[in-house]
Order: structure tokens, then C-alpha cells, then sequence
């Protein structure tokens, strides 16, 4: 039996297959539902962690305890569980542990486009990258082998299509999984498992030797194979680029990589010695080329294709063409053409969902002229026109840290930090408390909507609820930061665009350290719909005050806008900023 599954989807199936009971993540597109699909398996443990790299930890820890573990994570979460990989490449493990890593090539909703397979050699870990979902779910197994044979973390890499994209899975009605079992005890080696400086020193050649033994296995692993064909053309590929390429070029000698690191030496020479030219198509950085050059063999890669950017097989044909590799039919170069053209098509910028809390908050800093320093989260979009009200978004939890350094270099601006309530648990506790202890005067305001909105409304330490929809103790947010010392708190509904104003004034005049919670919860969840208000056309000026919320049951007619009651939830953000009066609740 077959069936249709997505890339992460096929992870956690193979995890769960080959005995994983321990999961933890915390959630980013495009990894989000690895561990969502993982937590659906009976007997397991998943959980969302506050941040990566406490999911890493968790996840070490469960494999040091014995039992079979899995992290997910995109590539910036793995930045923030770096130090923790780091370690457990040192110490190694006492059970199988995959990282499932996914990297966002096209930026589709990430703010770098980082090619994570340099953590592998940066971190000297194996690296798998699976080309489909069947692979994947394989893959999985492979990786707890290699884990538990070379007594190392192994990362299973990603890319957005791959782990969105669906394929077929083999199943079986009898493919059980293994039983429970107990775990594997622990065995107490402060040598191995204490990594201060003096044990470290000795793990260090471990790690080295460990790298030895894996490049034999990757030489005949059957990861990677020479796929025969023409070999007058010869292509080195992995992952979805893997299957581009297939696609582009059905007739060369393929050499397909599914451990992506460490490199098969001894194979890619006998596949470089068969074919008259070799050509290297990978996405973004050029990790095999650069490799591949190192070991003598002469190689194109990045002359022909681009450093940046999602791949496509139409990409590659195009690159492929003006180097003259191919030559492309008719259909084929207008194909091309085609995407060259949409490629130049105006931009529909993302915009906050009807009702949403975040737009009448944006609109009063924008009144305000206050400079906003941003972060993380769907609250992201008030960057975008017509709120135009964020000025700065870096990495999770930047915003508050970047608020205090602009306040301890005496910048003229009014300025504040702006972030949500999963983002504060991921990253904001520890700027916020920087604030206060070096004496700062920063206000930041959190905007708890209740969810993690971004990824798709999953749980977090202020919800109550775990992955596993089980009830918990639910973080008061309040409490949390009046706790650490903060006297100037205000919570305030951003629906009440004049109480946040006055408050939002209040506390940039007062000059101390200070927090603003602009709490509503996002209005996807709570499902509210109160009769939408009406637009009285002979009063509608036709300023615009209220097309500058950036609604889109605001629809602009030839002389007055109009309100469209499927989209329109009722929030009455419309009737506060309307100077005609022309807009009334019904």
C-alpha cells in the first residue's frame, strides 16, 4: 500500500517506525509539521520547546537516557541550538538522535537564506538529504543506524520542497514498530559526557577519527550511487535538485548524494574519471564544488548557476542552455521566458487577516511616529504598506536587545521593541531582563495573541495547553515580567486605539524601563463575527484614513469605499479612524 505523504510528514513517520518516543521542536516554517505529525503517534512523547535550542537539549537528553530521539527545526533555529549540537557531537550519545533540519531556499518565509549543510562540516556531523518522501521515511532509519553505529547526532536536511512537497510512501498493514522497550541505561562517564575543558580535549579526537570512519561508510553507503547513463555529461545532485535535474538532463551519468556529508572521495573520482565533463547543480552555497575542486577534479558548478534562489527545473534549463549544455525546444525556451516575465510581475504584499489585533496597534504607532523595532512573527507584516509601521525585524527576540543598544547610544528617536507572546518566550525573556539590569529605558510592547499565528496557530508556554493538547500551567505573561522587576506594566486591548494611544504616550514620557502587553487573541482563533458596520457614501470623503489599516474588507469604489461583509469581521477599527463620520456600526 501506497500513499501520498508530504516530506515532513515522511520523517516522522520513519522515526516513529524505527523506534523515536521523543520528539521536541519548536515551530518554523518549513519544519512546523514534522513534530506535529510525530506528536499523532501513539506512545510518543513531542513536545513544543520555547525555543530550539531547548528542543535540542531535550532531545539529547532523552537519547543519552537511552532512548531514540528526534528535533526539528528550520535552518535559523538551528543558529539558536548551535552550542547544544556542538556539545553532543563531543560527548556523543547513548541512543539514536536525527536532527530534521530544514533550510528555505527563496526565503519563502524565513529572513536569511543560509545553506545549513555547512553546519556539517562546521559541526563534523553526517548529514543526509533525502530527494523525496519515501526517501525520507527511509532516510530516517538510516540516520538512527548511523547514530547509534558512529555514536553522533546525524542531521536529515531539508529544503522547503522537499518537505512540502508530497510523493508517494510505501506502507504496509503489518510494518509495525518496534516494541517501548526500556531504555538503554545510562552509563555515568564524566570522561564522555562532561565536556569541561580537560575531557574535551580528549573527545576532540574522537570527533576526528569519527569523520574517518564515517567518509569509509559514506563510500559505500548506497546513499550514494552512479546512476549510468550518457557519459559524455556527468552530474553530481542532491535532494529536489536531484530531481530537477533528472528531469532537465534524462540522458547524463548521474552521481545521486543522499549523504551530503561527509563525501564518498574514492567514488566521486571514478565517477569524475567515466565522464568527459562534470557538473555540479546544487542550491545556494557551493558545498560539493568547492569540495569537489579541493580534491583535484575539475568541475562546473556556480558559472553556470546561480549563488541565490529556489531552484526549478525550469531554472536549471535555462542556466543549462546559455551555457550550452542543452539546447531547449520551442515550448521549452518560452516556458523559460515566461517565468523570466512573471518574475518582474508587481508584488501582493501579505497582509494582516481581517480583525486581526495587530492593525489597530500598528496604526497607533504609526500616528505616533515612533520608531519600531521589530521582530519575528505575522505582527511582521506591519512592515508592509499601507501600515508601513515597522522599521527594523532581524532574528527572534532581536528586537528588545537592538531597542537597548538605540537607547544606550542616546538616539533622539522615540523608539520602542516590538514583539509577540511566542517570541518573547523563545527569545525575549533575557533582553528584557538586560533592560532592566543595565539600567534602561526601553518600552517594549508584546502583542499576545494568544498562539504562535505565524507557523499556524500552534501552543506555547502561554496557552495552557501542550502539543499534545494536554492542559497545563499557562505563563502569565503579566506576572512573568512584573516579577522580574518591572513597575510600569500595562495591559491594553489594541480594538481601543485612543486607551492605546494615551497609554503608549504615558510610557515613552516616563523614561524608565517599561511593558505594554496589547492583548487580543488573533481573531482566526476566536472566530468572532459581529455584524460588519456601513459605510454611508454621501459622507465618505474618499480620504483613505480608513483604507490606511490595510483591511481587505475595504474595497475602494470610484468615489467611497465600500465594506465587504463576507470578509469584514466587525472589529470597528474602520468607525475610530473615519474623520467624516461615515462609518457606523449597524
Amino acid at each position: 500500500m501506497k500513499k501520498l505523504m508530504t516530506g515532513n510528514e515522511a520523517v516522522a513517520y520513519g522515526a516513529y517506525l524505527n523506534g523515536v518516543r521523543v520528539g521536541a521542536a519548536y515551530p518554523g516554517t518549513p519544519s512546523t509539521q514534522i513534530m506535529e505529525h510525530f506528536a499523532l503517534y501513539p506512545g510518543v512523547f513531542a513536545e513544543w520547546a520555547p525555543n530550539e535550542k531547548v528542543a535540542m537539549d531535550v532531545a539529547i537528553g532523552a537519547a543519552y537516557a537511552g532512548t531514540r530521539a528526534l528535533v526539528s527545526t528550520k535552518h535559523v533555529g538551528l543558529n539558536v541550538a548551535a552550542d547544544s549540537l556542538f556539545y553532543a557531537v563531543y560527548t556523543g550519545l547513548n541512543a539514536g538522535l536525527i536532527i530534521a533540519c530544514a533550510d528555505d531556499p527563496g526565503m519563502h518565509s524565513s529572513q536569511n537564506e543560509q545553506d545549513n549543510r555547512n553546519y556539517a562540516k562546521f559541526a563534523k556531523v553526517p548529514m543526509l538529504e533525502p530527494a523525496d518522501s519515501e526517501e525520507a521515511k527511509q532516510f530516517a532509519g538510516v540516520a538512527l543506524e548511523i547514530s547509534e553505529s558512529f555514536d553522533t547526532p546525524v542531521i536529515m536536511r531539508f529544503v522547503t520542497r522537499t518537505s512540502h512537497s508530497s510523493s508517494l510512501v510505501e506502507m504496509s498493514p503489518d510494518e509495525a514498530p518496534p516494541p517501548y522497550g526500556e531504555p538503554i541505561p545510562f552509563k555515568r562517564d564524566p570522561q564522555k559526557y562532561t565536556m569541561v575543558p580537560a575531557y574535551a580535549r580528549l573527545r576532540h579526537p574522537v570527533v576526528e577519527d569519527r569523520i574517518k570512519r564515517l567518509v569509509q561508510y559514506a563510500e559505500t553507503s548506497p546513499l550514494n550511487r552512479i546512476e549510468s547513463g550518457d557519459d559524455t555529461l556527468g552530474i553530481i545532485a542532491a535532494g529536489s535538485v536531484y530531481q530537477y535535474a533528472r528531469e532537465v538532463f534524462p540522458h547524463a551519468t548521474f552521481l545521486k548524494l543522499g549523504m551530503v556529508y561527509p563525501l564518498p572521495e574514492k567514488l566521486i573520482r571514478e565517477f569524475a574519471s567515466r565522464v568527459h565533463e562534470v557538473v555540479v547543480i546544487e542550491e545556494l552555497d557551493p558545498f560539493f564544488e568547492e569540495q569537489i575542486r579541493c580534491m583535484g577534479i575539475k568541475v562546473r558548478g556556480k558559472d553556470i548557476f546561480p549563488m541565490i534562489g529556489e531552484f526549478s527545473p525550469t531554472l536549471i534549463r535555462r542556466c543549462a542552455a546559455a551555457a550550452g549544455l542543452i539546447q531547449m525546444t520551442e515550448d521549452e525556451a518560452e516556458a523559460a521566458a515566461y517565468l523570466s516575465d512573471t518574475a518582474a510581475l508587481p508584488v501582493r504584499p501579505p497582509i494582516l487577516c481581517p480583525g486581526c489585533g495587530h492593525r489597530g496597534m500598528f496604526n497607533v504607532l504609526r500616528e505616533a511616529g515612533v520608531l519600531v523595532l521589530g521582530d519575528i512573527g505575522c505582527y511582521t507584516l506591519g512592515v508592509a504598506p499601507p501600515l508601513n509601521a515597522m522599521h527594523f525585524t532581524g532574528c527572534m527576540g532581536a528586537s528588545i536587545g537592538v531597542a537597548h543598544g538605540f537607547d544606550k547610544a542616546k538616539t533622539n528617536e522615540r523608539f520602542v521593541a516590538l514583539l509577540g507572546d511566542s517570541t518573547f518566550f523563545h527569545a525575549g525573556i533575557h533582553p528584557i531582563i538586560d533592560v532592566l539590569y543595565n539600567l534602561g529605558t526601553t518600552t517594549t510592547i508584546i502583542a499576545d495573541n494568544r498562539t504562535t499565528g505565524m507557523t499556524g496557530h500552534q501552543h506555547h508556554p502561554g496557552t495552557g495547553f501542550t502539543l499534545q493538547m494536554q492542559q497545563t500551567a499557562r505563563i502569565d505573561i503579566i506576572n512573568l515580567v512584573r516579577s522580574i522587576g518591572y513597575k510600569k506594566v500595562d495591559v491594553v486591548d489594541p480594538y481601543l486605539m485612543d486607551e492605546f494611544s494615551r497609554i503608549l504616550e504615558d510610557h515613552l514620557a516616563s523614561q524608565e524601563p517599561s511593558v505594554i502587553v496589547a492583548l487580543r487573541p488573533c481573531a482566526l482563533q476566536m472566530k468572532e463575527k459581529k455584524t460588519p458596520p456601513q459605510i454611508d457614501p454621501e459622507l465618505c470623503s474618499n480620504c483613505g484614513s480608513c483604507l490606511d489599516l490595510g483591511c481587505s474588507p475595504l474595497v475602494q469604489e470610484e468615489d467611497y469605499v465600500r465594506i465587504d461583509p463576507v470578509l469584514c469581521n466587525g472589529c470597528g477599527l474602520c468607525i475610530q479612524v473615519c474623520p467624516s463620520e461615515a462609518i457606523k456600526q449597524q
